[in-house]
């Protein structure tokens, strides 16, 4: 980015000199709609997604026995936190009117993030589009035969690739290689060993990349396009990934009606969602907003040093903006969200959908990290505690947005929803380290 051009970005967005510096920042996104609408996607998608899983509910149960119990559905659970609540009410000195809730899919079953959503339903898409293709399944089966070694030998001519941060890659990792497809993970700098070990021996190729995110997607993307029986899961553009994501809202508007949580005017819904390239939480958020409209009010999670969809949203330019063109260096231990560059697809369509972007220091996830410990006896790595923090800046800076849409009379009657992104895979040995590191800020 010339000199010039940005200067005057900084001068038309004088929110980009904080972020610039690593603070800690609220961005309201003036262009919320109560009722938004766009025309890349469709609910529609959702419910064709929502359906997929369910025809693969049966070849699930038999490939992971510890989907038995769900009947072949991957879900994670709700529940509410109310020592963690008093715990960062104190450590921050501010009090959260209304009820904390963590949505669990740090502990979804397989892959152990919320990537085991997106990124597991295009495998499973993309094998029954081939195995459809091929004469071989008809939508009426039992899905259940996938299993079998004919669909393993079927699927071993097919070659499924992707570039990752980690998560992502494990959860396509675990579902490509239980199918029987060859997998390739292009994997950056950021990403941390112990992921890198767990595909390779799940028996994916694992490629490394000295430079970050962008770089190991964009060389994925290449190599995958000289290979007709290569499918390349394009985190930044995929649709599928996306539809994937937001079935989750379908979910959660049933787990929050069957424990009796309502949402509406007088009820408010805060959701918190940590954010890398976009495609997770832009999907949740997408389903989210077209359930409940105006009553929920969605914020995005970013490290101080990768805030990529804030400054891609307000600027308007998206994926035409780096965190780099304002001086930042996309390093952060929360390595599923060191991304540079935001989901132009997502963005644009998170333009009038979500309410807006806060930023959050790696010393604040190693805080949250030890008081969820010490207060809960809960384990989250560390760029899931990211959502941890969406309260604490919505009250301490995010003033004229609660007045602006009349909620400040309803905060007593709200719900604050944390999206714990990942965790449960997290080995031993680093989860004490992370647990180390965490007793340095508390």
């Amino acid at each position: 980015m010339k000199n010039e051009h940005k200067h005057e970005l900084f001068e038309q967005y004088p929110q980009l000199n904080e972020l610039a510096k690593k603070a800690t920042v609220l961005w309201e996104n003036t262009n919320w709609m109560k009722n938004p609408e766009t025309t890349l996607f469709t609910m529609a998608e959702v419910d064709d997604a929502e359906a997929t899983l369910q025809r693969f509910s049966s070849y699930l149960k038999v490939a992971f026995p510890e989907l038995l119990e769900s009947d072949g559905l991957i879900e994670s659970t709700i529940k509410e936190i109310p020592a963690m609540k008093s715990a960062i009410e104190q450590a921050y000195d501010v009090a959260i009117p209304g009820q904390l809730l963590l949505k669990c899919d740090h502990a979804l079953p397989i892959s152990g993030s919320i990537k085991a959503r997106g990124g597991i339903y295009e495998v499973l898409k993309h094998a029954e589009r081939l195995a459809l293709a091929s004469g071989r399944l008809k939508e009426v089966d039992d899905y259940a035969i996938l299993a079998t070694e004919e669909f393993q030998s079927f699927f071993q001519q097919y070659t499924i690739a992707v570039g990752s941060t980690g998560n992502l890659g494990l959860s396509i990792g675990i579902m490509g290689k239980k199918l029987g497809f060859n997998v390739v993970v292009h994997m950056s700098s950021d990403a941390k060993e112990w992921k890198k070990a767990l595909l390779r021996e799940k028996g994916a190729t694992v490629i490394e990349y000295e430079a970050d995110y962008s770089v190991a997607v964009e060389q994925g993307r290449q190599e995958a396009e000289q290979d007709p029986k290569c499918h390349f899961i394009d985190d930044e553009n995929s649709k599928d990934l996306f539809a994937g994501y937001a079935v989750a809202a379908k979910r959660l508007k049933e787990q929050l009606e069957r424990t009796n949580i309502s949402v509406d005017e007088a009820h408010p819904l805060f959701v918190y969602l940590p954010c890398g390239v976009g495609g997770g939480p832009g999907g949740v958020a997408y389903g989210l907003k077209e359930i409940y409209g105006e009553h929920v009010h969605i914020f995005f999670a970013e490290p101080v040093a990768s805030p990529c969809m804030t400054i891609g949203l307000m600027t308007g330019l998206h994926d035409a903006i780096s965190v780099e063109d304002i001086g930042l260096d996309n390093r952060t231990e929360a390595d599923g969200l060191a991304v540079g560059r935001a989901s132009k697809f997502v963005g644009k369509v998170m333009e009038t959908y979500i309410s807006g972007c806060y930023t959050v220091s790696d010393e604040e996830l190693f805080t949250s990290l030890g008081l969820a410990m010490e207060s809960e006896g809960l384990f989250l790595e560390p760029s899931a505690h990211a959502g941890m923090y969406g309260a604490i800046r919505l009250l301490q800076q995010g003033q004229s947005y609660l007045e602006k849409n009349a909620l400040v009379n309803h905060l007593p009657q709200a719900t604050h929803l944390v999206w714990a992104t990942g965790g449960s895979m997290v080995p031993p040995t680093m989860r004490a380290a992370y647990l180390a590191k965490a007793e340095e800020f508390n």
